[in-house]
Parts: structure tokens; C-alpha cells; sequence
């Protein structure tokens, strides 16, 4: 039988084992995770859960002074809540899909 002082040093000697396995074998896991996300082009964006940018979502003002955009959706950026009048940033367009029918 092994004395008190004989098990705890092969306890210590033990955790040092595990701690060196562990460091290796989490290396192995994020290589693997890592390369598995480029093969299928997976972003951290995606794995954060944070919705990807709508592509569909056109602006509907426009800031002249810097260009910065709004579509209209969400809380209104300081540019414009800071105006009475937001008809002065609003995008034109090109007219509608009709108005470029020729007949």
C-alpha cells in the first residue's frame, strides 16, 4: 500500500498529465473547427448568431454633408432626427419601372 505523501505526488503528477493532454487535445478540436468553417465558408458572424446585412434593403435617405445612409427601419441616425424636415434627405430615384416603358 502507498503511503499519503506517495498518492499525492502521483495525484500532482497525474494533473500535470491531464492538463498536457487537454492543451493538445484542444488544439486539435479548434484546427479541425477551424478548418471545417473555411471549407464551408462559415463566418464567427454566423456562429455569433448576428443576422447577415439584407441585401434587398435599399436607402431611403441620404446625408449630403457625408453620405451615410438610412433605409428608413430601426432607430434614425442623429443626421437626421437633428432636422425638422426630412424630406430634404430623401434618396431620389430614377422614377418608377413604368415612366421607363417607351411606347
Amino acid at each position: 500500500m502507498s503511503s499519503y505523501k506517495e498518492l499525492l505526488a502521483e495525484r500532482e503528477h497525474l494533473e500535470e498529465q491531464l492538463q498536457a493532454a487537454f492543451k493538445i487535445e484542444r488544439e486539435n478540436v479548434l484546427e479541425e473547427i477551424m478548418r471545417k468553417m473555411s471549407a464551408h465558408r462559415i463566418t464567427l458572424d454566423e456562429i455569433r448568431g448576428r443576422p447577415a446585412a439584407s441585401p434587398g434593403l435599399a436607402a431611403k435617405y441620404r446625408d449630403p454633408a457625408t453620405g451615410n445612409e438610412w433605409s428608413g427601419r430601426g432607430r434614425p441616425p442623429r443626421w437626421i432626427t437633428e432636422s425638422p424636415d426630412r424630406s430634404r434627405f430623401l434618396v431620389k430615384t430614377s422614377g418608377t419601372a413604368l415612366s421607363k416603358i417607351k411606347v
